[in-house]
């Protein structure tokens, strides 16, 4: 059913609102002495009063132009008056036209040079946008994507100032803060997560080719929803207004940890990322399908991806326009390092794991635009994201594992291995709106419904011990089953299904030149359905069941030797669960162990004004009232009998803020924000199922909402200041330094239980986190051509940041229902990286029609807190992390491009140390991802 649906949404295409009119921009050179910038030149559209003047630097935009043919005229005091005739004016585009200046004739229309962009797509655009914004944002365009030779979003969003991506994760900081403190939305309207263990969605699914631009937001403003503490990224999906076009691409590569090694993975998934047996019940896959893992193809990387583009006008004022990509990638990689489990003591050793780790994407996006007349515009947007993650990883492969809790030998020989397929399919449907109904009055509207099936369909787990006897070549001697419960060796299901609605509206009233009001509302309503269940393999002998070949584990567990009937099999199969006492729970079909059931409601109406005081100051305060109402509804082993089993909190949040900007000059701002916002529990962060993997354990603690009696805090107060002075160069150049500051009470952790078990939980572990932070971004031109495009350039922001946070015991038993402890008063803030740079240097030369841009890119994170250690044991430290990579573009004309990658060239350790244990500092993970190499050709038709 599910790839039914996933064929059913592929046929949605995409709508969205906009603006309906066009811009021109450019810059104005001065002849006389040597293309120095002109400042203080007219430009004017003849036959109209609308115009404007050059800055400092020469640069000028006249905005909101109607789509048509233009006649521009420059002029300036004393100089010859230039006249460009038909410039043209696209909606929804930014038209460039540079011209240089004299006070002589000499002048040529061949030396003016004229351009048109999507205006998100542009440079310039954004940083004007940037410069005249009345709230904070940082963007990064199409155009910089191409120029750096980024991929994707995540590595869009890292060249931000402040923020760090986890390299060989999904995970995104801003200014320090993880996962939960940040949102993502595609449009302007919420996008889900293709991982339900997070709040946001991976930023690597999103193609460069599908980005209009990328922006961050880090300073609040009352339209955006009140779960606001680090910022909101938001990914403006692509839309195409031009003649048709087709282009293609396919691509190769190859990981140096995986090329030329024998490659193995999950058998039941296809090649591409799909599960074909969610159809059937978990206990007949048990029956009908082995353990065992299967050889791969070849580990080389793939990819392909076709995109394309075409506008009708269906008369003088209205067109319709499409856009649609679909795109698919695949990767190798190979894991090897150590693997531990410290609990309070070193519970199970790994020194050596080899883990296959095979990944695919699949995407595929539509957008129609609809454009009515120049007041009203329509926009149908639809992503379809199969993401897969496929996993054989073989624990103390080179028999040296051990296990304190070992039945037959404590120090060699424990051995695990663990297959596990995960995928993730969403789909996003967005219909958005904008309208103009006078020079006064505006509407801007979107509605959006997410769909998510998050599934890890029959996860092998087999333990053995012994394992040494394995690599002896002694047919006589041999490993046999680890049988301390039957649930050591085991195969497991899990399945999350959400539903996700998501609308706003906003009116925009111009009540004069130096005032507009907003007033509108958002909101969400969620739900998340989630079941596990588990089949336990019962050794009815073990140590008369040798494992002869632990490559064929499928010789055992076979439907022909189940215990049926009882005392004629190798094993029995056992479920907790049972459908009920008298077919009982072994050798029959259960219910899920596990289950809950999320609902969240979030509704909010807000007002903010848009205040001109003078030519320097404008004043941007808003006020925002939004309920919050969320329930999670559970079902899980492990708890206690008289927890109620459902937490339910509703609560009504009123959250101001204030944006103040003063232009010092025509080329820099002064900020000012500061706002109270709120940082609400996720599902998976209060629903106490526990996930267990090889060496880690991790569970949510319903206490986040409200506590055991309901009393306690049921969300966090977030009260955030900026302050950001900010400086445009010339073109395309920025230096920028800000500071910032924000308070968050009742802070939420992740903490290591100082217990027998090691469970990680989510606490409120303190009163009051305080972080404190300082930020720059330099982007310069190093060289530049007769037409002032950067040859050479360079980027460079980096941040330094703070947090301090108190902690305070939480006592298990009849006032919490889970407890901890800490050996200390305070700390660190989890996911809070000291130190955070990001620089990159572009080479982009032109040789007639070979165009090549070199781009080299380098990140960096310090070490920060992963968990919080519970008592007097240390922190799990995930430890700094460099990043280099290289990435070589070639166009050959227009129509062919030949590019050349080389990713995390570095190849560090990615190390997750857990520190002050008494026996000093554990690796309990560490591997590296090895270098990716790649070639990719691209036409465009």
């Amino acid at each position: 059913m599910k790839n039914i649906f996933a064929l059913l949404a592929l046929l949605c295409s995409t709508i969205i609102f906009s603006q309906n009119n066009g811009s021109i921009v450019g810059k104005l050179t001065d002849k006389e002495l040597n293309n120095e910038p002109l400042p203080f030149a007219n430009v004017l559209i003849k036959g109209t009063t609308i115009g404007t003047t050059s800055d400092f630097d020469g640069l000028y935009e006249i905005p909101n132009l109607e789509p048509g043919v233009y006649t521009v005229q420059y002029s300036y005091l004393g100089y010859e008056t230039v006249e460009i005739p038909n410039v043209e004016v696209v909606a929804d585009k930014v038209t460039t036209v540079n011209v240089p200046m004299s006070a002589s004739q000499g002048f040529a229309l061949d030396e003016v040079v004229i351009t048109t962009s999507a205006r998100k797509d542009s440079e310039i655009a954004l940083l004007l946008e940037q410069k005249n914004a009345v709230v904070l944002q940082e963007a990064i365009s199409a155009e910089a994507l191409t120029l750096k030779g980024i991929d994707d979003a995540a590595g869009a969003v890292a060249q931000i100032s402040g923020i760090s991506k986890q390299q060989g994760s999904s995970n995104v900081y801003v200014r320090g803060l993880g996962d939960r403190y940040q949102n993502t939305t595609m449009n302007g309207l919420s996008l889900p997560s293709n991982d339900v263990n997070k709040k946001n969605i991976n930023l690597d699914l999103f193609a460069s080719g599908i980005i209009e631009n990328v922006s961050v937001r880090k300073a609040y403003a009352s339209n955006f929803y009140g779960d606001f503490a680090a910022g909101n990224v938001n990914i403006d999906s692509k839309e195409y207004t031009g003649d048709g076009y087709i282009e293609v691409s396919l691509g190769s590569g190859v990981n140096s940890n995986a090329s030329g090694e024998d490659f193995l993975r999950s058998e039941g998934p296809s090649n591409f990322g799909f599960y074909n047996r969610y159809d059937n019940d978990p206990f007949a896959i048990v029956l009908s399908h082995g353990v065992d893992p299967q050889e791969a193809w070849s580990p080389i990387n793939i990819s392909g991806a076709i995109e394309g583009g075409y506008s009708w006008n269906l008369d003088e004022d209205s067109r319709l326009s499409f856009f649609g990509a679909a795109s698919f990638e695949n990767g190798y990689q190979i894991w090897e390092g150590p693997a531990r489990d410290f609990t309070n003591v070193l519970k199970v050793d790994f020194p050596n794991v080899r883990e296959f780790a095979y990944s695919t994407t699949t995407t595929a996006l539509g957008s129609l635009t609809y454009k009515i007349n120049n007041e009203n515009k329509l926009k149908y947007t639809s992503l379809f994201i199969n993401s897969s993650s496929d996993a054989v990883g073989l624990y103390g492969v080179n028999g040296q594992g051990t296990n304190r809790d070992a039945i037959i030998d404590t120090d060699q020989g424990f051995y695990v291995m663990n297959v596990q397929f995960n995928q993730d399919m969403i789909f996003v449907n967005q219909l958005t709106g904008q309208h103009k109904f006078d020079e006064k009055w505006s509407l801007d509207w979107g509605t959006g419904f997410n769909k998510v099936f998050s599934d890890e369909p029959d996860r092998k787990r087999i333990t053995l011990e012994n394992y040494q006897l394995a690599l002896d070549n002694d047919a006589s001697t041999n490993p046999v089953f680890y049988t301390n419960i039957p649930f050591d060796n085991q195969r497991f299901f899990q399945s999350i299904e959400d539903d996700e609605l998501n609308s706003f509206v906003n009116f925009g009233y111009q009540a004069s030149e130096k005032v507009k009001w907003n007033f509108g509302y958002n909101g969400r309503r969620k739900e998340r359905r989630f079941n596990s269940i588990r089949y336990g393999y019962e050794i009815q002998d073990r140590d008369n069941t040798p494992v002869t070949d632990v490559t064929n584990f499928n010789s055992i567990f076979n439907v022909n030797n189940i215990n049926i009937p009882s005392g004629s099999g190798l094993y029995d199969l056992l479920v907790l669960n049972p459908i009920n006492n008298e077919i009982g729970n072994r050798n029959r079909p259960g219910l899920p162990e596990n289950t809950y059931t999320g609902n969240l409601n979030v509704h909010a109406g807000y007002v903010t004004a848009e205040l001109e005081l003078g030519e320097k100051w404008t004043f941007v305060p808003g006020i925002r009232i939004e309920t919050f109402d969320q329930k999670v509804v559970y079902d899980v082993i492990n708890i206690s009998s008289t927890d109620p089993g459902f937490r339910e909190v509703y609560e009504n949040i009123f959250l101001p803020s204030l944006n103040v900007k003063y232009a010092i000059n025509e080329d820099s701002n002064l900020r000012f924000a500061a706002s109270k916002t709120a940082s609400f529990p996720e599902f998976k962060e209060v629903a106490p199922f526990v996930y267990e993997s090889v060496t880690q354990r991790v569970g949510g603690n319903p206490d986040l909402l409200g506590g055991l009696n309901g009393t306690g805090a049921t969300y966090s107060d977030v009260y955030n200041f900026d302050l950001k002075y900010e400086w445009f160069l010339e073109r395309g150049e920025i230096i920028s330094i800000a500071a910032f500051a924000k308070t968050i009470k009742d802070p939420v952790n992740r903490v290591v239980a100082a217990d027998a078990t090691g469970t990680q939980r989510y606490f409120r572990t303190g009163d009051q986190a305080d972080i404190y932070g300082v930020e720059i971004e330099l982007r310069k031109n190093l060289l530049t051509d007769k037409d002032e495009n950067a040859i050479v350039s360079a980027g460079l922001n980096a941040a330094y940041i703070k947090t301090e946070q108190d902690l305070k015991d939480i006592p298990a038993g009849t006032e919490n229902t889970f407890g901890t402890t800490f050996g200390r008063d305070s700390d660190e803030l989890e996911g809070a990286s000291p130190f955070i740079i990001n620089a990159d240097l572009n080479y982009s030369p032109t040789f007639g029609t070979y165009k090549p841009k070199a781009t080299v890119v380098f990140s960096y994170f310090s070490d920060r807190i992963f968990s919080l250690g519970g008592g007097s044991l240390g922190n799990i430290v995930e430890r700094a992390v460099p990043t280099l990579d290289f990435v070589w573009r070639n166009s050959f004309g227009e129509h062919f491009e030949a590019n050349l990658s080389a990713k995390n060239l570095l190849n560090p350790d990615i190390s997750f140390v857990r520190e002050n244990t008494g026996i000093g500092n554990i690796t309990i993970r560490e591997y590296n991802l090895g270098v990716n190499l790649g070639l990719t050709f691209k036409y465009k038709f």
